[in-house]
Parts: structure tokens; C-alpha cells; sequence
């Protein structure tokens, strides 16, 4: 029985070391299958570390390109000022141009040579209604009118992007021009003057920029022509031609590209304007000159004395794209013409500041004009009360001065001119005829009731 029990419990032991010796094994069997997966991933790791870089490498061009892609975008941004003063300019002047933009319109010259010439004011007639058509009206970039005496008005337009060979009449010079040639920095052509007017004009610190058949340039070197017509006074056959002014000027040696600062353009409307297509003004009974907005165009036309103002060198009705009006003081000055006028001079006292109005695009805009010295090449600035510019349009204008802005009538109904200038036509036929004389540019230009002979 002993030895039974002996036996059994020795059966027993070995069967436990068995069972604990296969426990043990498959617990070894499990760590390992336990430990395995992060080898793999430990190893793969490792594996790539190598390769890793390359991609990282492969990143960075990747991004370079995106550095790379900035200074592309600088071009853009480079262009964007360039292209800004565009043929309509966002925002020129009123004291700083774009290279090659003229300050008289606030667009690019047309070509080197305008760029290259000096401002050029030419007087022209208004006064009697025989002088109308004028010829040159539309060539010119800015025109200013103002009364002269007895009520009428006179021109000073200024040239510089037109070379017309055929503008007039032109007329004598008056105190106002002392300021407005300065302010230009321009040559000034003129018929001649009163005696005290003269004197003053050849008293100037830029009286050498004076050209005029008072100091002896004549028809061949000059341009100044006499054109006879029938009714015409003769102080009112007297044309001119630009370009032989211009070479009059280069043979002086004054015929050099001068800005003259002032003017501010942009081809976005300001803020807070009244309709503005209808504008009057009634210079004392004497004359009148009336402007409406065309849409079609985005022009102002002028009427005078209740017709259609025509240019006799173009056909086409008196436009411009801006038209101003400003207030200006006037002092009568009778010693500044022969004892035997009936009438005295004026003096415009053109400096310091006042009242202004600037119509454009069908739309008014009040605010004032100023010089800001009389420094030459300070010209005729329009400004708010806040200071800030008054916003032109780019392109050409017209600048009308009056005593008063009372004087001034604006409407946002257009007068029907047509039916006026029927009831006139029916009581007054225009005959002038203008007759041959000497040029040396012919035209060949018909004007409705005016004969423009050959030449």
C-alpha cells in the first residue's frame, strides 16, 4: 500500500513538472508573439530614416516654389501703380504728374513733341458775333474766358497737345493775361495791346516768351496772317498758326516743356453733387454763352447768344469735358487804355482765392479756387472747403470767370435750344465769307453758313 502511495505521488509530481513546463512555454510563446508588432514598426522606421530626408528634400523645393511665388505676385503689385494713371487717370496732380502726363488735361501727351514744347496761350475773339466761327476752339486744352469791356468776353486759349495751323481771330492782350501766362509758364500771342497794357506786358521777367506782330514777328516766320472777309473789321483777320509760333519760340530758345501745377484729375466722380446739365450765364446783357451735357458723348456744348458755338477749323459744335466756372474780383482800371475809349480795362484779380463750380459728367460739384502763389508755373487749383481736390475729369476744359456766381444759372432740365435757334435763324442768315490771303496751311473746312475760301 506504501509503495502504491509512493508510486502515485511520484505520477502526481511528474505530471505537475509537466503541466508547469509546457505553462512556462507558452508564456515565453505569448511574449514573443506580444513583443513582435513593435519591432516591425520600430524597424520600418529605422528602414526609412534614410529615405526620410528625401522626401523632406523633396518638400522643400516643394515650398520654394511657394517663395518663389511671392516675387511673382511683387510684379503684380509693382504694375498696379504704373497702370493706375491710366488714358483715364485715377488720381493726377494736383501738385505731382506721372511722367508724361500733361497737367493741362491729366492725360499722356500724344507724342514726344507735345511733351517736348512749351505751353502756348493765344488770344482769340469773341466779340462781334461776325468773328463766330473761330477757328482752333477744339485744339485748344484748356480755354479761359472773361469779360474784357462793355459786357463781352475774350479767349486765352492754351495749346500744347494740338499743333492747329489755323486759330483765330486772334486779338489784342489784356492786364488778366499778366497772370495767366505765368501761371502757364507759356508763350503768349496776342495782336498787340493799349499802350499802357503793352508797356507792362515787355516789362515782365518773361516777356522774351512774348510772340506778337506788336514786336515784329510777322506772316513768314511767325504765322500771324491776315485773312480779309466781308463784314469783318480788320482787327478781326488776323490768324496764327501754332506751329511756326513753336519754331519762332525754338529759334529764341524758349520753347522747352514746362508743367504748370494746379489742376487735379481722376475718372472717379467725387462724392456729393447736384445735376449739372444746363449752365447760363448772361455776362450783363452784352453776351451769353450757354453749356449742356450730351450723354452720348459726356461733353459739355456751347451755345452763344442762343446758337450752336461752332469751330470753323473742325465743324463741330465748342466742346469740352470739364466745364469751370469761378468768382473772381474785378476792378475797373481807365488808365490802362487810350483817353478816347468809352470804356475802362479790367483788372481780374486772379490770385489768393474764391468761389468755384466744376461741372463734369452731368454733374456739379461747388467748392473753390485758389493760387497758391505767383510763382510761375502755379496755376489754377480747384479745391473743397475740407481742403481736398476737386476731382476733374481727364481730358479738356473750359474756365469761365465771372464778377459773380450770381450771375450763373444751373438747371437740371436742358433748355430746348433747338427751337431757339430756329426762331433765330428765321431773323438772322450768318454771311460771313472769308477770303483768300496769305497761309501756309491750307484748309478746306465748310462751316454752315461761312465760306472758308481756298487758300
Amino acid at each position: 500500500m506504501r509503495k502504491t502511495w509512493t508510486l502515485l505521488i511520484a505520477l502526481l509530481t511528474a505530471l505537475l513538472l509537466l503541466v508547469v513546463s509546457w505553462s512556462s512555454a507558452v508564456g515565453q510563446g505569448s511574449a514573443f508573439a506580444t513583443n513582435t508588432p513593435p519591432p516591425p514598426p520600430a524597424f520600418t522606421t529605422n528602414t526609412l530614416v534614410p529615405a526620410t530626408p528625401e522626401p523632406t528634400l523633396t518638400l522643400e523645393p516643394t515650398l520654394t516654389p511657394t517663395s518663389t511665388l511671392t516675387p511673382t505676385n511683387t510684379p503684380t503689385l509693382t504694375e498696379t501703380p504704373t497702370l493706375t494713371p491710366s488714358p483715364t487717370a485715377t488720381i493726377v496732380g494736383p501738385v505731382i504728374y506721372p511722367e508724361g502726363y500733361s497737367p493741362l488735361t491729366g492725360l499722356p501727351y500724344p507724342n514726344e513733341e507735345a511733351r517736348s514744347r512749351r505751353n502756348l496761350i493765344i488770344k482769340i475773339s469773341n466779340f462781334p458775333p461776325q468773328v463766330r466761327p473761330q477757328s482752333g476752339l477744339n485744339a485748344a486744352d484748356v480755354i479761359y474766358e472773361y469779360e474784357v469791356e462793355g459786357g463781352v468776353t475774350r479767349f486765352a486759349a492754351i495749346f500744347r497737345n494740338n499743333m492747329p495751323h489755323h486759330v483765330g481771330p486772334v486779338r489784342s492782350g489784356r492786364l488778366v493775361d499778366l497772370e495767366l501766362a505765368p501761371m502757364y509758364e507759356a508763350l503768349f500771342a496776342y495782336s498787340g495791346a493799349s499802350a499802357p497794357v503793352q508797356d507792362l506786358l515787355l516789362h515782365q521777367p518773361w516777356s522774351l516768351q512774348v510772340i506778337s506782330p506788336s514786336i515784329g514777328d510777322n506772316c513768314v516766320q511767325a504765322g500771324f496772317c491776315r485773312f480779309p472777309g466781308d463784314n469783318l473789321a480788320f482787327e478781326h483777320t488776323l490768324y496764327a498758326d501754332t506751329e511756326l509760333i513753336w519754331e519762332r519760340a525754338t529759334a529764341r530758345g524758349i520753347n522747352e516743356g514746362r508743367r504748370a501745377r494746379g489742376f487735379s484729375f481722376s475718372d472717379q466722380l467725387d462724392p456729393n453733387s447736384l445735376p449739372g446739365e444746363d449752365i447760363f450765364i448772361n455776362w450783363y446783357g452784352h453776351t451769353d454763352a450757354r453749356w449742356q451735357y450730351d450723354g452720348e458723348t459726356g461733353h459739355y456744348l456751347r451755345f452763344t447768344e442762343g446758337l450752336p458755338h461752332y469751330d470753323a477749323a473742325d465743324g463741330q459744335q465748342v466742346w469740352v469735358d470739364n466745364f469751370v466756372i469761378i468768382e473772381v474780383p474785378h476792378e475797373e482800371r481807365p488808365d490802362l487804355f487810350e483817353p478816347e475809349s468809352s470804356s475802362a480795362s479790367q483788372q481780374i484779380n486772379l490770385w489768393d482765392s474764391g468761389r468755384a463750380y466744376l461741372f463734369r459728367d452731368g454733374r456739379w460739384f461747388e467748392g473753390y479756387w485758389r493760387r497758391r502763389d505767383r510763382e510761375p508755373g502755379s496755376a489754377l487749383e480747384l479745391f473743397y472747403a475740407d481742403n481736398t481736390p476737386m476731382m476733374m475729369k481727364p481730358g479738356r476744359s473750359w474756365v469761365s470767370i465771372v464778377r459773380w456766381l450770381g450771375d450763373v444759372v444751373v438747371s437740371d432740365q436742358q433748355a430746348d435750344m433747338q427751337a431757339t435757334g430756329t426762331a433765330l435763324a428765321a431773323s438772322f442768315t450768318p454771311t460771313n465769307t472769308i477770303t483768300p490771303g496769305p497761309s501756309h496751311t491750307p484748309e478746306a473746312t465748310l462751316y454752315p453758313g461761312v465760306t472758308l475760301m481756298p487758300r
